[in-house]
């Protein structure tokens, strides 16, 4: 968690936030870069949430790399997604809607290293092979890259 986040937290406790937050859909061919987070199992693209000062497209490009060892050579804004579709809650409780800027990657170098303490597995797959649990908006994105790849 970023410590804005983090100081955030301290002063308004679990309280409903919103949250910008980067998302990136690293495709290899017909195949899309998914991973398996260590928080709660679910099954998402690489992301998280924009530092002060940073640029949404700087983001993109640092969660990206932290989370998966991969570098994107270039971005290419696919969707932004708001509203319910957004909400979550963490597992230690705090609740947040998003406001997801979601990328395209379809260029990029670097080897998969998933960041220990986040991701338990990455994995190149088709979009009908995504499996085990998903979010809401993770399910509309697959839908939405279904019509576009």
């Amino acid at each position: 968690m970023d410590d804005w986040v983090k100081n955030l937290r301290n002063k308004i406790g679990h309280d409903t936030v919103i949250l910008p937050h980067a998302v990136t859909i690293v495709i290899d061919g017909k195949h899309v870069l998914v991973e398996e987070r260590s928080d709660d199992g679910y099954i998402d693209f690489p992301g998280g949430t924009l530092d002060l000062g940073e640029t949404i497209e700087e983001c993109a490009i640092r969660e990206l790399k932290e989370e998966t060892g991969i570098i994107a050579d270039s971005l290419e804004l696919f969707k932004i997604y708001t509203g319910e579709l957004t909400k979550y809650t963490y597992v230690n409780g705090d609740d947040m809607y998003g406001v997801d800027v979601v990328y395209l990657v379809r260029k990029f170098h670097g080897e998969l290293k998933p960041q220990k303490d986040e991701v338990n597995k990455l994995e190149f797959v088709k979009l009908d092979d995504i499996k085990g649990k998903l979010s809401p908006r993770n399910k509309q994105i697959i839908k939405d890259l279904k019509a576009i790849l």
